[in-house]
This record gives structure tokens, sequence and C-alpha cells, in this order.
């Protein structure tokens, strides 16, 4: 009988396969199977070794076709089988990634199991948009939240505290309520020029981008119709933004706010 196999909580990064620690390389070479999400790309998928068990789990916006209490039994399963077993998950397990949730049923089960830290699609899009998550004199914290909440759920943040004008704002799977986010900002104190980056598909070939403003985010969403993943980054930081690829007025917009913090540029 075969000893009990190891789970390994596999963080793919954003997409860009040349973004993956050297360790969730390694695995993924020598790994007997295979459980993956829908946003693991296919060129990180292909670096899997030859006649390793591929099990597809993704989940798509209100389509589940494989629940979450079956992905920690398929886990928990081929651990026992003996197998050595790669978890792998876009972004990073632990952010967004319910990589928690499939340790706990693992460590219940009696089962050993590793987490591998990936980039998170927000450090991913902030690097590849030149979009710094912090940045003195304009940003001196930053706050991760999920626009998609737990069976649909309202959205119910400390919206006073996420208003804060130093504070840049990443929200990760947003598309369908960012127009509720953005309400809630300016509800609560954000100035509607406020810059907002959409990205989808962060780091990769697919890559697009959308800049914009609080007051527009939504109904500029709406004409860009970017597909999934998006990611938004909110916040002063955004007009550091690289390729700032807008209409005039917003281009105009970004240059005042520019010249309204010059002076913080260079404290």
């Amino acid at each position: 009988m075969r000893m009990p196999g190891r789970v390994y909580l596999v963080g793919a990064g954003p997409g860009d396969p040349d973004l993956l620690t050297v360790k969730a390389s390694r695995l993924l070479a020598s790994a007997e199977v295979v459980v993956y999400d829908r946003l693991v790309s296919d060129e990180i998928l292909a670096l899997v070794r030859d006649g390793a068990t591929m099990i597809a789990v993704g989940k798509e916006p209100g389509r589940h076709p494989v629940p979450q209490d079956e992905i920690n039994r398929i886990l928990v399963a081929q651990a026992r089988a003996g197998h050595m077993t790669v978890r792998l998950k876009g972004g990073d397990p632990f952010i967004f990634g319910r990589g928690s949730e499939e340790a706990a049923a693992l460590a219940a089960a009696g089962l050993r199991c590793e987490v591998i830290p990936g980039i998170t699609a927000a450090q991913g899009a902030a690097a590849s948009t030149g979009i710094p998550l912090t940045h003195r004199g304009l940003a001196s914290s930053v706050r991760f939240i999920t626009g998609h909440c737990r069976a649909d759920e309202p959205l119910a943040f400390d919206w006073p505290g996420l208003a804060d004008a130093e504070t840049t704002l990443v929200v990760y799977m947003g598309a369908a309520t960012i127009g509720e986010v953005a309400a809630q900002l300016l509800a609560h104190g954000c100035a509607p020029r406020t810059p907002v980056l959409a990205i989808s598909r962060a780091t990769t070939t697919a890559e697009r981008r959308l800049v914009s403003s609080l007051a527009s985010i939504a109904r500029d969403m709406i004409d860009a119709r970017l597909d999934g993943p998006v990611l938004f980054i909110i916040g002063e930081v955004v007009r550091l933004h690289t390729r700032s690829e807008g209409c005039p007025a917003l281009h105009a917009a970004l240059a005042e706010i520019a010249a309204g913090h010059e002076g913080a540029l260079h404290a």
C-alpha cells in the first residue's frame, strides 16, 4: 500500500509563465496529478510533466460546475491514493483563492499540505502598467477587496476607510459590481475624478487596459467590453500609468491631478 501523498497548493501567478516561482515550476515538472483552475493560462499548463493526470475544476461567475466541497474531496482522494498532487491556482492561493479552505480540509483528513505562494494579480497588474501600489506623497497604504461576495450577497465593506484618499484600493473580480463600488466610494467622500484603471488578463499577450475615473468607470466598462478576469486599481497612483490610453478629456483631468500633486511627487 502506498504511503499518502502530499498536496502542494501552488500559486500560478497572474498569467505570464515567466512569473512563476522556481519552486512552482519544479513541482509542475514532477507532479503526478494537477488540479487546476480556469484562470491558469495555457502557457503555464504546458509546463506540466507529460503523463500527469489533469483535473479541471475551474469556476466561472455564476457557474460552479465543481463545487468547493467536491474540490476538497478530490484533493483528499488523490493524496490518499499516494499521488504527488499540485493544486494549481491563479495568482496566490491565500489571496481570494480559497486555498485556506483546501488546506483546512487536508489537515482535517490528516494529510500533508504545503503552500507555494504566487504573485497575486494586483502585483502583476502594477508591474505591467507601471502603477506603484504605494508611492510617497500619493498612497501610504493599499487594500485588496473582492467585488464578488459569497452567495452573491451585497457588498459590505468599511466604505469610509476604503474612501481614504491616501489608500490605493484594488478590486478583484469586480467587473459586475464596479458601479456599486464606485457609487459607495463617491458617497463616502472620494472625488469623482479619482483615477481608475481596469485591466484584464494582466501580464499576458491578451492584456487590455482602460483608464477612467470613479465618476465614469461604470459607463466606460460597458463600452470597453473587457473580457474577464478584470482587476481594478483605484487611487491617485493610477495617474502614474505608463500608457494612459483614453479620451482627451480624461487626459486633461489626469494632467490637472498631476499638477496638483507635483510637489508631493518630489517630496
